[in-house]
């Protein structure tokens, strides 16, 4: 049964003045509890083991009452080298000295409810650890934050279901560690060597003032104390989520199909209905439901706090027709309105038909199956319902005008950057702050099934020349839902996540790469790069899987004749780095599902890698790039592939020649990875080399039947930036 630690901490009064983070950061309860437990300049043994088990743990979730921010103090303080001052000849006078370094400091606290305490959830499994020392350990606890926020703790062990149950009780807002661009807050966590760097800078800072210079003439020198070792963590607080069903007011209940370009009609429906309803059952709410609900009156400020209705189309399958049959409601933690409240209104909205009968409703739905596919991570987005980019409308044609008034390709262009333009202000408003590689503005839709951008301002504020479908491509994992511009609390402006490769992360190598680098040191070099990264993420003492570094736990190499593990592609003619998951090297055999969790635990730890050392061949500068499967030579559909770096053979042909050894190897080599047959005739030998110690390796090239899609990695040495083709 899965266990969670949960530390409670309460505070003596409803005010904390720790500056830049609320709620208090993980990284402020780790020091919190050195610094209560220490004995002196000294920690004792028990609580050193349960200080070193907690750095190990991923960062915990954090429960925190609502906080507001008070009115600045000014206070003029000394700063912290009065020593210094001392120590100059002309400042021998300590009242002297303190009024030369006194300045202005602004105190500004956190205002918040005291009767309600800061939660702190560590998940444990099955395996407790240092848990118990850890909970006496918390009980020394006697400020969290400046020295003038004193608090008390308590800790214990529970179910993780009662951990959870505990945290969605409490009356504040829920934050939990995310990944993605979203917007979320930044809260520093202890890792696995932070209590060290801790106590290094203590000692440190006791030692800042050091004598230098020479025997003859010795001065003192001021050294700043070493950072310590903490991450910095993205929290985000979800809002909770209620589905409904629109389902048919009859005795069957089936699905009410609402038209994709109504979406805007929809939710504009179910709002006002919804809104209704709780006015009338609590009129007290009407000030709430109209600035919150609805949006009247609604300032900047209240712009997070408002709840969002996204429509559900259907998708995923070829054959879906994107009808609206869902809707999702979100409530953002720090909106006033109960989320009670708002599931009962939403649960009681009807329509009628001319009769008054009603005809459609919304139910609760059983489950969220079709909201989760808009609410995965992913790099490449494409809208489902247009963006409303107010500032970017384009030039209305009269079509009875047509041939006087056609645009020319200038205008075209002039109104695409405007839209352009938009979009990115947009994306700052949403609060994604991922860096964007890739745009695509149009009016037509990116789904078979989908319908023209101009079709959805019926019924809306909008004007059609105001709307766009885009497509978006981050630098890094977006967390969803995905609703941008000016209509994104009416339905509009909903994307939804499509990676066409999924399992790629592909770096451009921007500078640094020496022009007689080799492929394979260049891949050899990102292969360690990787490895580390993900040992760095990894608790202390757990070795790295499989998946990355390709061996066994007993450091045999991973074999099977399957692949199993990610490859490193070292593309210097196009000056990249690829990290390829094992199920786009073979056609069978291994499914993405299977490797999915892996390979996101790779990538997410290379994540931010901006700086390969790759020794002779350079230090390289990287960047994210994207990877477009119909145009990339390494992915997109050919007849014919030839080499980009060596092909290296699997085994030994004794009585063959070099060339007939390469295409006997090469064509068995295709079979096993599921690869069409080839006729020894369609396999052409470029190059060939052999290795100091015999080894035979060459450059191909393939020439199939039919055009095939890759990417083609094959031969020994595939996962280590050989055996790598491109179509020609």
């Amino acid at each position: 049964m899965d266990h969670a630690l949960l530390v409670t901490v309460r505070f003596y009064e409803g005010r904390y003045h720790g500056m830049g983070d609320w709620p208090p950061a993980p990284a402020r309860l780790f020091q919190a509890l050195m610094a209560g437990s220490a004995r002196g300049g000294s920690i004792p043994g028990a609580a050193l083991r349960a200080l070193d088990w907690l750095e190990r743990l991923p960062p915990p979730t954090v429960a925190a009452p609502r906080g507001k921010s008070g009115q600045i103090c000014i206070a003029y303080v000394p700063n912290n080298d009065l020593d210094a001052e001392l120590s100059k000849s002309a400042a021998r006078n300590l009242d002297k000295a303190v009024a030369a370094i006194r300045v202005a400091k602004n105190i500004r606290p956190v205002l918040f409810d005291a009767e309600i305490p800061v939660l702190y959830c560590w998940p444990l499994g099955d395996d407790a650890g240092q848990a118990a020392a850890l909970c006496a350990t918390v009980e020394e606890l006697y400020r969290l934050g400046r020295g003038i926020d004193m608090a008390w703790a308590e800790a214990q062990v529970v179910e993780a279901a009662e951990a959870e149950e505990r945290i969605a009780g409490l009356d504040g807002i829920v934050y939990r560690p995310v990944e993605g661009g979203a917007f979320g807050t930044d809260l520093l966590c202890p890792l696995p060597g932070s209590r060290q760097s801790l106590t290094d800078r203590f000692e440190a800072t006791r030692k800042r003032f050091r004598v230098g210079g020479t025997n003859h003439k010795p001065t003192r020198v001021f050294v700043q104390p070493p950072k310590p070792l903490l991450a910095k963590v993205a929290y985000n607080a979800p809002p909770r989520r209620l589905a409904f069903e629109l389902r048919k007011a009859d005795s069957r209940a089936g699905f009410a199909a609402w038209p994709l370009e109504g979406a805007a009609r929809l939710v504009q429906a179910a709002r006002d209905m919804a809104a209704d309803r709780l006015r009338t059952a609590a009129p007290e709410l009407t000030d709430r439901v109209e600035r919150y609900l609805v949006g009247r009156g609604a300032g900047d400020g209240d712009k997070a706090a408002r709840v969002r209705i996204v429509p559900i189309p259907s998708i995923g399958h070829p054959e879906a027709n994107g009808a609206i049959r869902r809707i999702a409601v979100h409530v953002p933690q720090t909106c006033p309105l109960k989320v009670d409240d708002l599931e009962w209104a939403f649960a009681r909205v009807v329509w009628t038909d001319d009769d008054g009968v009603v005809c459609k409703e919304l139910q609760k739905a059983a489950d969220g199956r079709m909201m989760d596919r808009f609410e995965r991570r992913g790099r490449r987005w494409r809208s489902v319902t247009p963006v409303a980019l107010s500032s970017a409308r384009r030039r209305r044609i009269d079509p009875a005008g047509l041939p006087d008034e056609a645009k020319g390709g200038g205008e075209r262009a002039g109104e695409e950057a405007r839209a352009a333009a938009g979009l990115r202000q947009a994306l700052r408003h949403a609060g994604i702050r991922a860096p964007v590689v890739g745009m695509r503005i149009q009016r037509d839709p990116f789904d078979r099934s989908g319908e023209r951008a101009d079709s959805f301002a019926a019924g809306t504020r909008f004007p059609k020349e105001a709307l766009w479908h885009v497509m978006l491509e981050f630098a890094e994992p977006v967390a969803g839902p995905l609703l941008l511009g000016d209509g994104r609390y009416l339905g509009l402006g909903l994307l939804r996540p499509d990676d066409p490769l999924a399992g790629v992360l592909a770096f451009a190598i921007q500078a640094g790469l020496d022009e007689a680098a080799e492929p394979t040191a260049v891949a050899y070099a990102a292969r360690r790069a990787m490895m580390a990264r993900v040992q760095a993420s990894l608790p202390r003492g757990e070795k790295i899987p499989t998946y990355v570094s390709g061996h066994q736990e007993s450091g045999a190499p991973a074999a099977g004749g399957v692949h199993r593990h990610i490859a490193v592609v070292a593309d210097l003619p196009r000056r990249r780095l690829l990290y390829v998951a094992p199920h786009l090297l073979q056609r069978r055999g291994v499914r993405w599902r299977e490797v999915e969790k892996e390979h996101r635990q790779a990538t997410d730890a290379l994540e931010g890698m901006d700086v390969l050392r790759a020794g002779k061949a350079g230090k390289l500068g990287l960047a994210p790039a994207p990877v477009d499967r119909e145009d990339d030579p390494l992915f997109a559909p050919s007849r014919v592939w030839e080499s980009v770096t060596d092909y290296d053979v699997t085994r030994h042909y004794r009585r063959l020649g070099a060339d007939e050894a390469l295409r006997a190897d090469a064509a068995a080599e295709l079979l096993r990875c599921d690869w069409p047959r080839l006729p020894p005739d369609a396999i052409e030998v470029l190059a060939v080399r052999r290795g100091p110690r015999g080894g035979l390796s060459g450059r191909l090239r393939f020439t199939f039947p039919t055009a095939q899609e890759g990417p083609l990695l094959i031969g020994r040495s595939a996962h280590k930036g050989g055996g790598v083709f491109a179509g020609c």
